[in-house]
């Protein structure tokens, strides 16, 4: 519903809407089968027509994949309409949800009132803690330091009387991370001269600088593109500008122990995963609707004993799969996308 009432605006002077027709010009190489990528092809401007590349599956999928999104907010903020926050950062949640198979059904928002210079330190506080304490007892001076930022925090926002305190925020956090797991946790501020924050759990879930290094910033002035103005910190540069809670992988995923990257089959229930060492193996090139030229066996060559790599889509080179049927399955949705690559 609120995807809907979004592409119902006026797209004439709406940032987002100039920056996926830049999107749209860009032509995809052959060798961009591990990379992130974002490709709107064909058709109009709907969901279901713009595709992306998922970080924990390697697959090709739209941005029109649902989710459930847990909002939690003071019970002071109930006069507050939810649905604006949401609305206001539905581009980046659609571009986060797609960038992930797995693990992004449900999507989490805390609603503070924080100004800039507490969103920063609220950050920065988190991340010393899950690069430190995540994985179990630190060493006493890490655990003086977080303590002491713990109490500094907390006083500064008491005096400023923000909703909710800082131990509030502290627990739901902590809670949400050990218990559900998320790749993110939005940070929300409805502060009219602040921004909100995106927490990853991984570098391996930031969005490519290669991708979004033009993203919009946010502001509702149609010419802006000044960062200290934007209302949502999406990481368009990357790393150097991400807020990483943890490069050390002590942060549980929700599908594993520790996060890694896996090549699938595109087809969205197949459980196939090409492993870096099959990607040695011989790899068989697939037709463009579903006509499959060479072994169909899947993931093992019993004749010499080697791994089979996949077969590759011979139109676009983006997309894999383990059997012709798992083609032909998938291709009422790949044909949206299916184009053949820039030399």
């Amino acid at each position: 519903m609120l995807i809907d009432k979004w592409l119902e605006r006026p797209h004439s002077p709406d940032t987002y809407y100039d920056w996926f027709q830049r999107v749209r010009e860009r032509k995809h190489a052959a060798n961009a089968r591990r990379e992130q990528i974002l490709l709107w092809c064909k058709g109009d401007f709907v969901p279901e027509n713009i595709f992306t590349r998922t970080v924990d599956t390697g697959r090709l999928i739209p941005l029109d994949r649902t989710w459930v999104t847990h909002v939690y907010h003071h019970r002071s903020m109930k006069r507050l309409n939810m649905m604006p926050v949401i609305f206001s950062m539905l581009p980046e949640l659609m571009l986060l949800r797609g960038m992930h198979d797995r693990g992004c059904d449900e999507i989490y928002v805390l609603v503070t009132d924080l100004k800039r210079q507490e969103m920063d330190l609220v950050t920065e506080y988190f991340k010393l803690v899950c690069q430190h304490a995540a994985g179990g007892r630190c060493k006493p001076s890490i655990e003086q330091r977080i303590n002491h930022d713990y109490m500094r925090i907390s006083q500064t926002l008491d005096r400023q009387r923000r909703t909710p305190c800082f131990p509030q925020i502290d627990l739901t956090l902590r809670a949400i991370l050990f218990e559900k797991r998320p790749p993110f946790v939005v940070l929300f501020s409805h502060q009219t001269m602040a921004y909100s924050q995106i927490l990853f759990a991984s570098p391996l879930f930031v969005p490519s600088k290669d991708v979004y290094h033009d993203f919009p910033s946010g502001c509702p002035n149609p010419g802006c593109t000044d960062n200290c103005c934007e209302l949502i910190r999406f990481p368009k540069m990357g790393l150097e500008t991400a807020a990483v809670l943890c490069t050390k992988r002590k942060v549980r995923y929700r599908y594993g122990r520790h996060v890694k990257a896996r090549e699938m089959c595109n087809w969205v229930d197949c459980h196939i995963c090409f492993s870096d060492e099959s990607a040695e193996g011989p790899i068989g090139e697939a037709g463009s609707e579903g006509s499959i030229s060479g072994s169909s066996d899947g993931s093992v060559d019993e004749s010499n004993g080697t791994k089979f790599a996949g077969f590759v889509c011979s139109r676009c080179k983006l997309v894999k799969y383990c059997s012709p049927e798992h083609q032909r399955m998938d291709w009422d949705e790949h044909r949206r996308v299916c184009v053949k690559p820039a030399l």
